[in-house]
């Protein structure tokens, strides 16, 4: 990205986001969203998207500025490339699969059960590999120009095997282990890279910030949201005080999308 196009985003980022009062807005908070009251930065507040309810655009900040931060802004997905999402039915699975779609790209996921593929298959998602059933690797070995991988360590050697030549891996998260063993090789004769990244602990402001990622995805994905091409997959509505249950539903792998929990005012 060019510095022109930063401060033009940065500008246009600026000039819409001065909410004033009772204007209904949503927001990247630094974590522990369980609450009716929250203090967010004002560099990340966001607009609710045209067409979006109120209640549903909590679904959004989070994982759009994931999966823009991290297949676009870093990785660099591009038209005609083809993703490959571990954990294609979880919030970020679902948002990833539509919005390289909606970039013009082919879409890969990896699943636990068929329910689970028919969902992506139904967002998108070009190829569907359960993992309970199929290795990903075998499926795909050299394919991936990008790969969203939510395991770790598990996963590392399949992954390499499964990018293509030039590929981007992006581990966001550590489910299958923090260690595993990576093949130099490989990744060297396929000149690819391994990149590591989160949003939560992104500085406030600055290179790489959330400010960044929320003028981005406000300027970039926003409008992919008003004209239908994204929307927010919410599994279940539950009151604030079922917590509890809402934890249950995701630990049990049944859900697809998100659990969105409901102050009392709504």
């Amino acid at each position: 990205m060019s510095p022109s196009t930063s401060c033009r985003r940065k500008l246009r980022h600026e000039l819409r986001n001065h909410p004033s009062k009772g204007d209904e807005v949503c927001a990247l908070i630094a974590g522990g969203g369980y609450a009716e009251y929250v203090v967010v930065p004002a560099t990340q507040v966001m607009p609710v998207p045209d067409g979006i309810s109120l209640i549903d655009a909590a679904a959004l900040p989070e994982v759009a500025s994931t999966v823009w931060s991290t297949i676009v802004m870093d990785a660099g997905l591009r038209a005609g490339e083809t993703l490959l999402v571990h954990g294609g039915g979880s919030g970020i699975g679902t948002h990833a699969i539509q919005v390289a779609k909606a970039l013009g790209a082919r879409v890969a996921v990896t699943v636990g059960s068929g329910e689970k593929g028919d969902r992506c298959r139904e967002l998108g998602a070009d190829v569907v590999v359960n993992y309970k059933e199929q290795d990903f690797a075998a499926e795909l070995a050299g394919q991936a120009d990008v790969i969203l991988d939510i395991m770790g360590g598990s996963y590392l050697a399949r992954n390499i095997e499964t990018l293509a030549v030039g590929g981007r891996l992006v581990i966001i998260g550590m489910q299958g282990g923090t260690t595993g063993e990576a093949n130099i090789g490989a990744l060297i004769g396929k000149r690819a890279r391994v990149i590591g990244l989160n949003v939560r602990n992104r500085p406030v402001t600055g290179p790489g910030s959330k400010t960044e990622i929320v003028a981005a995805v406000t300027a970039d994905e926003w409008p992919l949201v008003a004209r239908g091409a994204i929307a927010p997959i919410v599994a279940d509505r539950l009151p604030l005080a079922d917590a509890a249950r809402a934890h249950e539903l995701l630990e049990s792998s049944a859900v697809v999308g998100k659990i969105l929990l409901l102050p009392p005012a709504s």
